[in-house]
């Protein structure tokens, strides 16, 4: 099968923009020849080909091989005022009907909400069943979403944002509902919310992001020691980390609360890493203030892995979650996860299963309750530790996918 799949931009560390990259990649790893479209972005900004971009006639550069180990399809995009924080591509019917003829595809694979992309996959999707219906030879394509879904939440979104997030879900969705052969959803309460939006249940199908069992296997055996020295980390304390995007979203800042309350604590040490976003001032001076705050910025995929095998405890305070990849990563590194247990937290991590809920992002003191009680005993850390291990190797994205393909193959293969 040929798989095209569709993503506003790329990114080395944003959670959506990985799955749709590894989606592809490990595709191509079960011989199926897949391609990423996106747009002229990565993480916000221009790609230095822009320019031969914007003047290429098709509207499109193929880019056979990228430092995301796929080929890769950049259309011509730009960031739109409105909605805010989202990137739109330009002509992308006439795109897709180019690239489907061009590149023979037979699945085109969606990923997020509010942007164009599976709006217009939708109409082309359509389009192309209307003409074979009147008699024209049209090669017939399935369309699959995934949406990484996120209710339009008023503790996140001043209302005019919430009521146009939902005007948009009111509206779109029920174009990909009718339009999508399947829906690709991270948990089961993505399920449940894509049900209660319009879907049909059967077409439903869990695909919780994937670990990229590879990563761990190319950097699992390098010795630590080379990355605690690169950043001044005390390489005889228990490192609690946070490791996601530094932005108000993910609340690192209450990672930084946390860990200025417990500075007396000997032999423990905060790790922050991630990419830079609208709170990494604050999160950087508070860094530099506290002894026991080693703040990391972005790190690259081999200190991430040595980030989580030198971690003793995973946190994550943050206000909203689809899923949470990273968490799954560290649980497939043996690193039980303090979670919030906001949105699909709740069921990735099981609450002194894999490691603790805490009551909602804002609940510094359970926090810290469950560092001290981790800390002061290893041997429910390990056990924790060791359930998590075992959970999160259930999720590795070659599993997913060969499952997805399984599904594919038998109920909806393309003629």
């Amino acid at each position: 099968m040929r798989f095209g799949v569709v993503m506003y931009q790329t990114s080395f560390t944003g959670g959506q923009e990985l799955v749709a990259q590894r989606m592809t990649r490990e595709l191509n790893n079960q011989g199926h020849q897949s391609y990423l479209i996106s747009s002229p972005f990565h993480d916000g900004k221009l790609i230095p080909e822009y320019d031969r971009l914007r003047r290429s006639v098709e509207g499109y550069l193929l880019f056979g091989d990228s430092e995301f180990q796929v080929p890769i399809i950049r259309v011509d995009g730009y960031i739109s005022t409105w909605p805010p924080r989202r990137i739109m591509l330009r002509d992308f019917v006439r795109v897709l009907r180019d690239l489907v003829e061009r590149l023979r595809l037979d699945i085109i694979v969606s990923h997020s909400t509010l942007w164009n992309g599976p709006e217009e996959i939708a109409k082309f999707i359509t389009w192309k069943r209307m003409m074979r219906e009147q008699g024209l030879h049209e090669k017939e394509v399935l369309y699959i979403h995934m949406s990484h879904y996120q209710p339009p939440d008023p503790a996140r979104y001043n209302l005019i944002e919430r009521t146009f997030r939902a005007a948009w879900n009111n509206l779109v969705f029920p174009q990909i509902f009718k339009t999508a052969q399947l829906l690709l959803c991270v948990t089961p309460y993505e399920v449940k919310q894509m049900v209660a939006l319009g879907a049909e249940k059967k077409r439903c199908h869990l695909y919780p992001g994937g670990i990229d069992k590879k990563a761990f296997k190319i950097h699992e055996s390098k010795d630590t020691s080379n990355f605690l020295k690169k950043y001044f980390i005390p390489r005889d304390s228990r490192i609690i980390t946070y490791l996601g995007t530094i932005e108000e979203r993910k609340n690192p800042l209450a990672v930084v609360k946390v860990a200025r309350k417990l500075r007396r604590m000997e032999n423990i040490h905060f790790v922050i890493a991630g990419h830079p976003s609208n709170q990494d001032a604050i999160i950087r001076r508070e860094a530099k203030i506290l002894e026991n705050v080693s703040y990391l910025g972005t790190i690259t995929e081999e200190a991430k892995i040595a980030l989580i095998r030198s971690s003793y405890i995973n946190i994550l305070l943050s206000r909203m979650e689809a899923l949470g990849l990273t968490q799954l990563e560290f649980m497939y590194g043996g690193v039980p996860v303090i979670t919030s247990a906001v949105g699909g937290q709740k069921w990735v991590v099981r609450d002194g299963v894999d490691g603790f809920h805490l009551n909602g992002p804002d609940a510094i003191e359970g926090a810290i309750g469950m560092v001290e009680k981790l800390v002061s005993n290893p041997d429910l850390r390990d056990r924790l530790g060791e359930n998590a291990k075992k959970r999160a190797k259930k999720y590795t994205l070659s599993k997913l996918t060969s499952n997805l393909v399984s599904r594919l193959t038998s109920e909806v293969q393309p003629s």
